[in-house]
C-alpha cells in the first residue's frame, strides 16, 4: 500500500499551516507520506511539500480543480485510490475538508474519524483521539478500513521540517466535466489584514452582548491592537453583526489559538465545542454565572463597553 496520503489545503497557491502539520505528523508513522494536490499551476508547490517529510507529491491538475468542488475532486481521488491503494488518507478540519472526507468515505463504504487531536496509523489500522463534549472529554476512535480517513483539527500538531524526496507524480485525470455539480461563476475574495480565523495565534470573538456593530467595532479594535483574528458566536453571525465565515462553534470553524479572548460570549455548549482547546482563554461577561467562566483561565465580570476601551488604552502604553 501507498502509505499515508496527506490533502493539500491551498488557494491560488497559499498553502495553509495545517497542511505542514499534518505532513509532519504523518511522517512520524514510518511509511511513505505524499501530499496530494488540486489546482491549476499547482506542480511548482511541490518543492514547499518535501520540506516537510513528502515522499511523492500527486499533482492533479485541470479546469475542474482551480475551486473546491465535490463531485469532480471525490471521482478523481477514487480513481487514485483504486490505482495507488493508499493505507491511509488525512484531511484538514476545514469546510472543504470536511465535505471532501465525508463524500469520499460515503463513496468508499469507510469509516471516518472527524476533528482529530492526536493520530497513530498503522497498516490497516487508524486510532485516533477526538474531543467531545465540548472539550469536557476525550473519545478515542478506531478506523479499520482501508484506506483509513480522517479529518484533523488545524493548530493541534507541529510543525517540524523533515526533507523528502518530493517526487512528483501526475496521476491521470478521470473526474469528467459530468462530475460537476455545481459551477463558481464568481470568487469576491474577503479582504482583511487580520490573520486567517483559524491560524491565528490569537482569537477576539463577540457575541449577543455586544449588542450590536459599536460592539463589534470595539472586538475589532482590540483584535487589531493584538494582530488577532476576529471571530464570533452564532448569535453574533445570526444577528448580521460578522459574516458567517467568522463563526466559532459545532457549526462554524473550530480554533485552538494561544489566546482566545471570548466578548459578550455566554459560552453555550455549542461555541465551546469550536474553542475549547485554545491554550488560554480569557473572558469579559456580566453575568458572573456564565458557562464561558467555567473553562476559561481568566475573566472580567463586567461590561465590555467599559473593559475593552480600558484593555486598548494600556496597550497603548
Amino acid at each position: 500500500m501507498a502509505g499515508t496520503w496527506v490533502i493539500v489545503e491551498q488557494k491560488g497557491g497559499n498553502i495553509r499551516k495545517v497542511t505542514y502539520e499534518m505532513l509532519s505528523e504523518a511522517k512520524k508513522w514510518g511509511d511513505e507520506v505524499s501530499a496530494v494536490v488540486f489546482g491549476q499551476g499547482v506542480e511548482a508547490l511541490a518543492p514547499e511539500f518535501a520540506k516537510y517529510g513528502a515522499d511523492k507529491v500527486y499533482v492533479v491538475e485541470g479546469d475542474i480543480f482551480v475551486n473546491y468542488n465535490t463531485g469532480a475532486y471525490v471521482a478523481q481521488l477514487v480513481a487514485m485510490i483504486n490505482e495507488y491503494q493508499p493505507n491511509a488518507i488525512i484531511f484538514a478540519h476545514t469546510f472543504n475538508g470536511r465535505d471532501f472526507a465525508s463524500r469520499l468515505a460515503q463513496k468508499l463504504e469507510a469509516g471516518l474519524a472527524t476533528d482529530v487531536i492526536k493520530a497513530a496509523v498503522s497498516p490497516g489500522k487508524g486510532v485516533f483521539t477526538r474531543s467531545i463534549y465540548a472539550g469536557k472529554a476525550l473519545a478515542e476512535v478506531e478506523v479499520t478500513t482501508v484506506p483509513v480517513l480522517a479529518t484533523v483539527r488545524a493548530g493541534v500538531m507541529e510543525v517540524a521540517e523533515s526533507a523528502g524526496a518530493g517526487a512528483v507524480v501526475k496521476p491521470a485525470i478521470a473526474a469528467t466535466a459530468a462530475d460537476v455539480y455545481q459551477t463558481v461563476k464568481e470568487f469576491i475574495p474577503t479582504v482583511s489584514a487580520r490573520p486567517e480565523l483559524t491560524e491565528a495565534d490569537v482569537v477576539v470573538s463577540g457575541g449577543r452582548g455586544c449588542k450590536g456593530p459599536e460592539g463589534i467595532k470595539l472586538v475589532e479594535q482590540l483584535a487589531d491592537m493584538l494582530g488577532a483574528a476576529v471571530g464570533g458566536s452564532r448569535a453574533s453571525i445570526d444577528s448580521g453583526w460578522l459574516g458567517h465565515e467568522l463563526q466559532v462553534g459545532q457549526t462554524g470553524k473550530v480554533v485552538n489559538p494561544n489566546l482566545y479572548i471570548a466578548c459578550g460570549i455566554s459560552g453555550a455548549i455549542q461555541h465551546l465545542a469550536g474553542m475549547s482547546s485554545s491554550k488560554y482563554i480569557a473572558c469579559i461577561n456580566t453575568d458572573p454565572e456564565a458557562p464561558i467562566f467555567n473553562v476559561s483561565d481568566f475573566g472580567v465580570v463586567g461590561d465590555l463597553f467599559k473593559v475593552i476601551p480600558v484593555v486598548c488604552s494600556e496597550l497603548k502604553k
